[in-house]
């Protein structure tokens, strides 16, 4: 470790056209910030902004990070969908910079880090973790800077092992798929002389040190039980997730970085794996094939794999500017560049919603492919999931208004307002306040930990069900309308006022409307 010291030299930051990075991330902050509010709020925004409310060291289906960074942004900024969406189109655009950072780490020069920058910047998965406030938006940015510290403990001081498990244990309090990369290193240190580091004292004090910034979540889920992985069991029960072959799962890998920057990535892979030029960082190579393995064979979501693909595009982008290099034919640098901005520009309105409906809708209809989707529920919308899930919240609001108008203000204060998942619980609590309608109920997720507030259970708003299950639980049921969106995931949402409980009380029914998956 003291060699590399000794021949490390430091170089100003906006050297090697560092520059025109972070012009480019500025440049991809700016798109996100002009056209992130075009269609409406996503489904799960709606939950990690509900949570956020209902600050805890936990939730159900997350770590308590999103919520809490959530939180902070509506009290600077507002709650406005730009500002909402504020936090990760920063954060995409800051892995754009750190992965030109890690190309130049591994020896690249002015082209490969514009080339790493451009392959981030045009990457499908990527453009849409920026543009909806999701757990995704996240990733990326703590796995690449965990390989960034990683490569440093290799190549600089193994005190840098230390900041990879800071990074990872925050990463741990973001979403728990981190830990998965984490074993990638582990065993990618086992399998490379980099074994070395197991001697180390720094590799144990970062492992400590994620620990214990991970402890407190952990602490909170064994206190509730282990609600996340009930949560997992019930949805492999319920065989909600498209399950993906290897083959399909890598093939989805292709589409969700982009096709064009396939040869770029798996290039690096391979240059990671047998490449002389990046040996002492081979760990990373093995560490990305067994996340691979270890997502196919937990038949995890193809988007899963995504944060890991920036270190792979460093790797791949200093490889192909020494294939330039040796070629002498200057022209090709600008021609890729302008490639890859061009094939980017074609899939750009898949994630990012710079198209009206009709119009996004023909020019998906034109496509050679079919968009994937995740879920079997999707594979019924008009859209993509992560569209149709920003359609049909104020109809439904509009509609849940119209019910709480015919109430009495005697019947009011006691009457909740039931909703079926975290989406709609979430988007009555959001937009529901320029009605003046009260928080949701709703068994679904942490909504259900969060209890019936103190409601009788004599009086109910119900979203969402059907009128023979209520007719069981209400001496009277009253449909008031349907909501509806022609876009929305979930159409033709019925809005029923149910008086006269034949169940008892609302916190003895309150355990059956538990639903967590």
């Amino acid at each position: 470790m003291s060699n590399h010291k000794a021949t490390y030299e430091s170089k100003p930051f906006f050297s090697d056209s560092m520059l025109v990075v972070v012009t480019i991330a500025a440049g991809l902050l700016a798109f996100h910030c002009v056209f992130n509010n075009r269609y409406g709020h996503f489904r799960d925004e709606f939950d990690y902004l509900s949570c956020g409310d209902h600050l805890a060291w936990g939730y159900v289906d997350q770590p308590p990070l999103l919520p809490f960074l959530a939180r902070v942004s509506r009290t600077i900024i507002g709650d406005s969908l730009r500002s909402i969406r504020f936090l990760p189109a920063l954060a995409i655009s800051a892995v754009v910079v750190l992965t030109a950072i890690i190309t130049r780490e591994f020896g690249g020069r002015r082209f490969a880090l514009i080339l790493a920058a451009v392959t981030v910047v045009v990457a499908p998965i990527y453009l849409s973790g920026g543009s909806l406030l999701t757990t995704n938006c996240l990733e990326p940015l703590f796995w690449t800077g965990c390989a960034y510290f990683a490569i440093l403990a290799i190549k600089r001081d193994a005190r840098y092992w230390l900041w990879f498990g800071v990074v990872a244990g925050i990463g741990m309090e973001e979403k728990y798929s981190i830990a998965v990369f984490g074993f990638g290193i582990v065993v990618g240190l086992l399998l490379t002389k980099e074994r070395r580091f197991f001697l180390n004292k720094w590799l144990w004090l970062g492992g400590v040190a994620a620990f214990l910034i991970f402890l407190p979540n952990l602490i909170w889920n064994v206190q509730n039980h282990w609600p996340f992985l009930e949560l997992m069991h019930n949805i492999r029960a319920d065989n909600r997730d498209v399950q993906l072959s290897s083959l399909e799962f890598f093939a989805q890998q292709l589409l969700l970085v982009h096709p064009l920057s396939a040869p770029i990535w798996i290039t690096g892979l391979i240059a990671l794996l047998v490449s002389p030029r990046l040996k002492p960082y081979r760990l990373l190579g093995w560490c990305y094939l067994v996340s691979f393995t270890t997502f196919v064979v937990l038949k995890g979501k193809n988007y899963y794999l995504a944060p890991i693909y920036p270190m792979l595009l460093a790797a791949g982008a200093v490889m192909v500017e020494v294939g330039v290099d040796r070629t002498r034919q200057a022209w090709l640098r600008p021609a890729i560049i302008v490639l890859l901005l061009a094939g980017g520009a074609w899939f750009a309105p898949l994630v990012i919603p710079v198209f009206s409906v009709e119009h996004f809708i023909s020019y998906m209809n034109s496509l050679p492919f079919k968009v994937p989707r995740s879920e079997h529920s999707h594979e019924r919308a008009v859209l993509p999931q992560h569209y149709a899930d920003q359609f049909g919240w104020e109809e439904m609001i509009a509609m849940t208004a119209q019910a709480w108008s015919r109430l009495g203000p005697d019947e009011r204060g006691d009457c909740g307002i039931m909703a079926q998942d975290y989406g709609q619980a979430g988007a009555i609590d959001f937009f529901g306040r320029r009605y003046g309608l009260p928080l949701a109920l709703s068994g679904h997720q942490t909504y259900f930990l969060w209890g019936p507030r103190g409601y009788s259970g004599n009086c109910l708003i119900v979203l969402d069900d059907r009128k023979e299950v209520l007719d069981g639980l209400f001496e009277h049921v009253e449909l008031v309308g349907r909501s509806d969106n022609p876009y929305a995931l979930e159409r033709h949402i019925p809005v029923f006022i149910c008086k006269g409980a034949k169940f008892g009380s609302l916190q003895k029914l309150w355990p059956k409307l538990k639903k967590w998956r």
